[in-house]
């Protein structure tokens, strides 16, 4: 694959224990993803997984990732790596 470049799925991990905060990083990159309910400990929010992004290493605010909230991580793990594949993008 001569001038195609290769992007491996991020893998996110807790970031917190007591609040359901998930985040990974690649390229220069960081995403977040965390789970909002309208009551209980946590987020609040419309229900669901929400997901943003920022760049690795400028202090700049995260951009949240259209869709969400999403109803599934798995959802919201695959909306980040299709972001990742945009932002990376020659094109």
């Amino acid at each position: 694959m001569v001038g195609e470049r290769l992007l491996m799925a991020m893998q996110f991990h807790r970031a917190v224990d007591d609040i359901e905060i998930w985040s990974a990083s690649s390229d220069g990159f960081s995403f977040v993803i965390t789970h909002e309910s309208r009551a209980g400990a946590g987020f609040h929010g419309r229900s669901g997984y929400v997901a943003s992004w920022r760049l690795l290493y400028r202090g700049s605010g995260a951009i949240k990732i259209g869709g969400s909230p999403f109803s599934t991580f798995a959802a919201t793990e695959q909306a980040c790596n299709v972001m990742l594949k945009h932002l990376t993008s020659e094109g």
